[in-house]
């Protein structure tokens, strides 16, 4: 329902269905669409600094090692940092509805930011593994309350296009990443990978507290602590699993089977909680649409197939074709031209047409050719080979990431948004973890056997700890068994994306299944271009 605003309440941001007299008033709409292009720009720098300080650390591990020591603990680096994001996802999105999507906004910018300083101040392996945890918790703040305030600003019809827009920013983040942070670590030194965010970070905390107005909420329930808890342990321990299992302990292990039994009884509890109290932290309502329920399995599948896919794509670039590490990210480039390109275009064609279902099917199709074409690739495949096959994929991964979340949001009341926005988000996050679990532990068996096979027991004793080798000691190989790891990295690449095809089938097949229910605040253009007023209930009025 729309609020009337009254004569002393601040200017909207929102992109809003106009009133029918609202064409009479151009003196008022252009400051209206700056205020929004403002917003949208601080909500892009906040994605940005989220995802890519995921990706920035990378490079900058050995350097940080050899200042910090602590190189057992290297892990828990990316690992608390991921760990944090994840399990307050949906706590933030939460937070969001019950308490004005404004406010917690701003309060995950600070938490990040102060992560961001004391990371960066870090005289310890141990203070760093904390403070990004501190960077972490800041972090899902960051991209579930990017994606609701969109979804508050924006009417679904009109979404699209900027939801497009910060999958470009996802790309950026993933392509960028490696690069900034190998470049401010050899110029400034490994600190100024996190007090880069401090300036950026500012700015967009100016720019949302200046001009973003939302509604102010105050919730009369109290705040879910006994589901959130639940929820928390649950995933931590789904993201324990995959990140331990195959490496820090065996797949059969004690402490992996005990972290799936408290995973699953944690989940379980979380459950029973959330059927009896007000205010459940994740309503499980929101399950029971058919809609909701699909694009959210598409998004975990998304995410299974991205993270698998990109994590492993530069170690063959590397190891097969020979790429430098620096090459290797930029080599990235058709799958992430593809996927930004694709973004944009279904943005606006579902923003002029209203209709968004053909895209989630030709998504999961593009996805599972792309995958099945990069399973054909072997110590042959040419650099230009491999980049169509990664466009093919780019443009699947275009089609899916952010129609998913466009069908999420579309598919929940608007008094759900950010549980809503934080359920796709968290479910593509897990899909990652499992993704990079699964198949690299498919991906280290392949190539085991691989060496064992072609170049016996010496060979096999070498890659018996790790599948992966650097380039440093790739080179100092004799001849022999560098063709043989080359030759094993092939073939475990090609267990990987064949895999992936075959699961990314499962998505294209869901695809067929989503209903093309009308987005909420359509609002064709009439004959004289003005925009007409909407005919489905928009977004909630800001002050």
């Amino acid at each position: 329902m729309v609020r009337k605003q009254s004569d002393d309440e601040a200017p909207s941001a929102s992109i809003s269905a106009q009133a029918p007299g609202a064409a009479e008033k151009p003196a008022k709409a252009e400051p209206k669409q700056r205020s929004t292009s403002v917003v949208i720009f601080a909500l892009m720098i906040a994605m940005l600094l989220a995802m890519l300080d995921n990706m920035i650390v990378g490079t900058a591990m050995p350097t940080i090692v050899g200042e910090l020591g602590g190189l057992e603990h290297l892990s828990w680096v990316v690992t608390a940092y991921t760990l944090a994001t994840a399990a307050s996802t949906p706590i933030w999105g939460k937070l969001g509805d019950m308490y004005g999507r404004k406010g917690v906004f701003l309060t995950s910018i600070v938490v990040f930011l102060g992560g961001s300083a004391l990371s960066g101040m870090a005289q310890s392996m141990n203070e760093l593994i904390g403070f990004r945890a501190i960077q972490g918790l800041g972090a899902g703040g960051l991209m579930v309350g990017v994606m609701a305030i969109i979804g508050d600003l924006v009417p679904p019809r009109e979404r699209g296009r900027y939801q497009g827009i910060m999958a470009g920013v996802m790309a950026v983040a993933m392509i960028g990443g490696p690069l900034v942070g190998g470049t401010l670590t050899d110029h400034l030194g490994w600190r100024w990978i996190f007090y880069i965010n401090l300036p950026l970070g500012a700015i967009a905390l100016a720019a949302i507290t200046a001009v973003l107005h939302l509604p102010k909420k105050r919730a009369q329930g109290r705040i879910d602590y006994t589901g959130a808890a639940l929820l928390t342990v649950g995933i931590t321990a789904l993201v324990l699993i995959t990140t331990w299992g195959g490496n820090e302990y065996a797949w059969g292990s004690a402490q992996i089977l005990g972290l799936g039994a408290l995973g699953v009884l944690s989940l379980v509890a979380f459950v029973f909680v959330e059927q009896r109290v007000a205010e459940p932290v994740l309503p499980l309502h929101i399950f029971r649409n058919a809609n909701f329920t699909l694009v959210t399995a598409i998004g975990f599948l998304v995410g299974f197939v991205m993270f698998g896919s990109t994590t492993f794509l530069p170690l063959y670039q590397q190891t097969v074709q020979g790429a430098t590490a620096t090459n290797s990210g930029l080599l990235l480039l058709p799958m992430l031209l593809g996927m930004l390109v694709v973004s944009l275009v279904s943005g606006r064609v579902t923003t002029q047409t209203g209709k968004y279902k053909i895209f989630p099917i030709i998504g999961g199709v593009l996805i599972t050719v792309g995958m099945f074409l990069l399973s054909t690739m072997d110590t042959e495949t040419t650099r230009f080979t491999s980049g169509l096959y990664m466009a093919v994929l780019g443009m699947g991964m275009g089609c899916l990431m952010q129609t998913t979340m466009l069908v999420a949001q579309n598919s929940v009341e608007m008094k759900d948004m950010g549980v809503g926005s934080s359920s796709a988000t968290l479910f593509r996050t897990l899909g990652g973890s499992f993704g990079v679990a699964i198949l690299g532990a498919l991906f280290t068996s392949q190539v085991n056997d691989t060496m064992a096979e072609r170049g016996g027991d010496k060979a096999a004793a070498i890659t018996s700890g790790s599948a992966q080798l650097d380039p440093a000691s790739l080179k100092e190989l004799p001849l022999p068994i560098r063709d043989a790891y080359t030759h094993a990295v092939a073939s475990g690449a090609h267990q990987v994306f064949l895999w992936g095809a075959l699961i990314s089938i499962i998505g294209a097949v869901a695809a067929w299944f989503v209903k093309e229910v009308p987005l909420r605040g359509a609002a064709p253009k009439s004959a004289d271009g003005d925009q007409a007023p909407a005919d489905a209930a928009p977004v909630a009025e800001t002050v």
